[in-house]
């Protein structure tokens, strides 16, 4: 049977070792007889597991014992209420830059709770190209709670290429890239990120915390699960965590590791994206609406400029194995996730189909 190439946004491919290894161990985890699913989160084993993944993490992004490392039930777009509800206090305002659908959601959500500065940092030209614009002219806040910031856009596809200045704490929601290229982890105070991408199965999202921001956070009044503080001092274990998939982010990390960690990640994400690029900018079939500058690696927007065509393209692609292709349905058009799951086989793979149905269809 032909491989199939998973593109799909999220949730989105594993990598097929660790899919073999969870179904080799789906009934018997580390010699007990039982699943991994089946035994308490409290047990010398899985606390072992626990650690182990803790420490892999901490290795694969040079993270230092400053930051808390949390493992926490919920998507991200849980944090995008429990981080304003942790430091939007006290009458101050906090600077949400936007450019996209997440970071809008966030900035959304945040201002539920206090005052937001929801800055536009985007620019659409004439020809409905989007770019990201320079920070020195964003109408920033002086004294900002925080600044929270989308460094990966899944949906539009575009990629901030340099962490934005901030006179106060800086957080960035990485759901979409965490993992796929080099952090100076010295430049945050807190990154979050939904595990259904780069990480593992939806339902858990990891959190990568400061410890000094524990001082500026208020917990009084909230849940106790929602206390980032409670969180760390109890192993983000304050209730049952989402094991399996606490268990298969564990799995991904060893995987991470075999191939050469996140610096080999960025280099195939490199090789990756750009295949797609130079497909999409052979001519004017396919079109990408993003600035060079500003182009994700991890999710690719294109369209066909005969639309009449796209509907074609989606079923001939799935036909060739090709799958997860279809844009969102608020942009329309197709889109290429590129995640380290997804082998550099598949992006040749995609690139073959593209320019055949070039061929035959220009």
């Amino acid at each position: 049977m032909s491989k199939t190439y998973n593109f799909c946004a999220g949730p989105a491919a594993l990598p097929e070792p660790v899919m073999l290894r969870a179904q080799q161990e789906l009934l018997d985890w580390n010699g007990l007889g039982v699943s991994v699913m089946e035994i308490s989160h409290r047990s010398k084993d899985y606390q072992e597991l626990a650690n182990k993944a803790e420490k892999d993490l901490r290795n694969l992004l040079d993270i230092g014992d400053e930051f808390a490392v949390l493992f926490l039930q919920g998507g991200a777009s849980l944090q995008f209420a429990s981080i304003p509800m942790s430091l939007l206090h006290s009458g101050r305002e906090a600077e949400y830059v936007e450019n996209g659908v997440w970071s809008k959601k966030a900035a959304e959500e945040a201002a539920r709770f206090g005052k937001v500065n929801m800055i536009n940092a985007v620019n659409i030209d004439e020809n409905g190209i989007r770019s990201l614009t320079d920070s020195q002219s964003w109408n920033r806040t002086e004294n900002p709670a925080y600044t929270h910031f989308t460094s990966n856009e899944t949906i539009e596809g575009m990629r901030f290429s340099q962490v934005p200045q901030t006179n106060g704490p800086l957080i960035a929601d990485m759901s979409s890239c965490i993992l796929s290229e080099r952090l100076d982890m010295k430049a945050f105070d807190l990154i979050y990120a939904g595990a259904q991408k780069n990480i593992g199965p939806a339902g858990m999202t990891i959190v990568i915390v400061k410890r000094e921001l524990f001082e500026q956070m208020k917990f009084d009044g909230l849940p106790k699960v929602f206390n980032y503080e409670a969180q760390a001092k109890n192993g983000s274990m304050l209730n049952t965590p989402p094991t399996f998939a606490w268990y298969l982010a564990s799995l991904v990390f060893d995987w991470l590791q075999e191939q050469g960690g996140v610096m080999r990640m960025e280099e195939l994400a490199k090789q990756k994206s750009q295949l797609v690029y130079d497909c999409i900018d052979e001519d004017d079939f396919f079109t990408n609406p993003i600035a060079v500058k500003d182009r994700s690696m991890m999710n690719i927007p294109f369209f066909l400029k005969n639309e009449s065509l796209s509907e074609k393209f989606l079923i001939q692609a799935q036909e060739a194995k090709l799958m997860g292709l279809k844009g969102h349905r608020s942009l329309g058009g197709m889109r290429v996730s590129l995640y380290n799951s997804v082998p550099l086989e598949g992006a040749q793979a995609l690139v073959k189909f593209m320019r055949e149905f070039k061929t035959l269809n220009g």
